[in-house]
Parts: C-alpha cells; structure tokens; sequence
C-alpha cells in the first residue's frame, strides 16, 4: 500500500481509534448505490479491497443471488470485526489483495482510493482482479473546501485522506490506470438518505436545491460512483 507510516495508519491503532464503528452505518446506503450503478447486471462473484468491517458485502449478499464475496483488507483490526459476519459464500481475508491469484466478476473499490499513497499504481496492480469495478470516490475538492481548508486537514487527520478529488480528477486516474469507465454518478448519503432533525433539514437544503454537478463543484458533500471495464485478463462476468 506504501509508505510504512501511511500503512500504519490503518494497521495500527489510529484509524481504529477515530471510526470505532468502520463507516458500517452508511453500508446499506452504499450497497443500494453500488446495484443502482450496475443496473441489471449482475456478478455472480464479488471482492471488495478494503472492506473495512465488511458490512458492505453483508448487505450485498442479501440484495443478490451471489455464489461467493470476499473481502480483502490490510488492517487487522477491520478483519477482526468483518470475521463476526462471515457465512459459507462470504469471507474475509487479512491480505493484500493484488497478491491474490483469484479473480472475480465484480471488484468494489467503496471509499478506498483517496487513502492510498499512489492511486494509479494501486488500480493498475489490481486490475486484473475482476472484469468490473465500482468504485466510490468521496469528492473532497470544492469552492468551499478551498476557501475552507482546515476541512481538508481534518479529513486527513480523522479518516486519513491523502488525496482530493473532484469529478474531473477521480474519472482521469481511473481512466490513467487503464481502465474503461461505463459510468458515473454523484451520490450524498446526507441527501440520498432521510433524515429527522430540523437542523439536518436545514443543513442539506443548499445541496438539494442546486443540481449535484454544480452542488459538488461549490459545497462539497458529495461522492462519485464509478462503474468501470476492467480491460484484458480478467474473465468475462458470467
């Protein structure tokens, strides 16, 4: 993954330490908008590199008829929390998955990139991995995170970002590792999802009336869902 002190980060105590609960809340969220994305296609196996506590192929298995899941992820902690949700067709590995031989219809890639010292050469070494991907790509980069950019320190510091992205720039380095993207799409858990408070209500209401290109590229508070042809060497979906 890279430098040792990057990698420590999620091996060590650190990233446990600020996200106790791994992102698990939003994964059934992140499930739905991953087979939105594929429309009706449908792998038959999946992986999922960095799959944190492995919530997101929990909620996958129960939306598809899959015959296996596997999650990869370097932090032994995550395992130790994906391992409680294991099941006969769903496994997880304290592994890093480009050393792996075994290959899948689907690889999901959900909120992993901006984490990895070099992203182009991390979707390169897994390309072969699987003939489709999805990736979830937070959008860090806006109007507002400029004029603002105590925001970006603290993303670097409590969940360990290391680069920003905006629609423009996370579409080229899928596109520079050498993969064939089929789609895009903006997706915002704070507006995709209801919420209850006032204040909540209130906070969402300048991202909701803009259309979400123009939203992300001013406010932020989005991500971009890619769906993504991996290229020759991986097996055609079944």
């Amino acid at each position: 993954m890279g430098d040792s002190a990057i990698t420590d980060r999620y091996t060590g105590d650190d990233y446990l330490s600020h996200n106790p609960d791994w992102h698990v809340p939003d994964s059934a969220w992140k499930a739905d908008q991953i087979l939105r994305g594929l429309g009706s296609w449908r792998p038959r196996t999946v992986c999922e590199v960095g799959c944190g506590a492995g919530e997101v192929l929990v909620q996958l298995r129960e939306r598809i008829d899959a015959d296996r899941l596997v999650g990869y992820d370097i932090a032994a902690a995550a395992i130790e929390l994906a391992r409680a949700r294991a099941a006969d067709d769903l496994e997880f590995r304290l592994e890093d998955a480009a050393l792996s031989a075994e290959r899948f219809d689907l690889m999901l890639l959900i909120d992993v990139i901006e984490h990895v010292e070099n992203p182009i050469g991390f979707l390169r070494a897994l390309r072969p991995k699987a003939q489709r991907t999805v990736l979830h790509v937070p959008l860090d980069l806006s109007a507002q995170s400029v004029l603002r950019p105590q925001r970006l320190m603290t993303s670097r510091r409590l969940v360990g970002h290391l680069h920003y992205f905006t629609r423009e720039t996370a579409l080229a380095t899928v596109r520079d590792a050498g993969y064939r993207v089929l789609s895009s799409s903006f997706t915002a858990v704070t507006l995709d999802r209801p919420v209850q408070s006032r204040k909540a209500r209130l906070a969402r209401m300048p991202r909701a009336s803009l259309p979400r290109p123009l939203a992300a590229r001013l406010l932020g508070g989005f991500s971009l869902l890619i769906v993504a042809e991996n290229g020759a060497g991986a097996p055609a979906p079944s």
